[in-house]
């Protein structure tokens, strides 16, 4: 039996949401969710997925209003914590590891938040702790876009202005966590305070690497993100 098998779409129905997703490595190996970034979809996963499916089934998920997953019009964060949790359920995952890109990593830190049994370790990858920011504008691109252009402003508005409980409840992650910054090139935040750099201090063991790459690290500099990952996911 091939334990590699090419990329497999299908979805997971959790309540009236049907979440769309690509399963790659062997059936038993260690579960492990990639959670993407803002109007990304879990394709954006596969410049690392097929090397971490090597000894674990991965799970790359379309959150909803992105991809083939349903556009249902209704948006928050909460809701797609609520989605994971319940994908997690779908599927009989009682424990797994999780990386969030971003917006996946916001998403990600609330279920570990929400559900801190269920999340072994937690890669964050470029994710600024949650503090109140200058809010910008979006601006929709032109076109046909393959993600819900109201979502966009849903998220956006939470991520400006983040529920106070989710900054008081970091301290409550379980979860062995890994912090991977961009550097000077992200737009991201990268110091304390309200950068990467303040998860240690907010969260029991957890720790910072920083690939100076920018904010699409796992796509920049694919070499150094799985390096940094894979002893993470490996260690006792």
């Amino acid at each position: 039996m091939n334990e590699h098998p090419e990329p497999v779409r299908c979805t997971v129905e959790e309540g009236m949401v049907k979440l769309s997703h690509r399963v790659r490595g062997p059936r038993d190996g260690p579960p492990l969710v990639l959670l993407h970034a803002l109007g990304e979809s879990a394709e954006d996963w596969d410049t690392v997925a097929p090397v971490l499916a090597r000894k674990r089934r991965v799970y790359a998920v379309d959150l909803r209003g992105h991809g083939r997953s349903d556009w249902p019009g209704e948006y928050s964060l909460e809701l797609m914590r609520d989605d994971v949790i319940g994908y997690l359920d779908a599927l009989g995952l009682d424990r797994a590891d999780l990386i969030g890109h971003s917006l996946g990593g916001l998403v990600a830190y609330l279920v570990a938040q929400h559900r801190p049994g269920r999340v072994h370790r937690l890669v964050l990858e470029d994710v600024p702790v949650p503090r109140p920011r200058t809010p910008a504008v979006p601006v929709r691109p032109e076109g046909a876009l393959s993600f819900d252009w109201e979502m966009v402003l849903a998220v956006r508005r939470q991520i400006d202005s983040p529920d106070p409980e989710w900054w008081d409840l970091l301290g409550s992650i379980t979860a062995d966590v890994l912090v991977l910054g961009g550097g000077p090139r992200s737009h991201v935040p990268q110091g304390g305070g309200t950068g990467v750099a303040e998860w240690p201090r907010r969260v029991p063991g957890a720790r910072v690497a920083t690939l100076p790459v920018g904010h699409l690290i796992h796509r920049a500099d694919p070499h150094g993100f799985l390096e940094a990952v894979q002893e993470f996911l490996a260690e006792s």
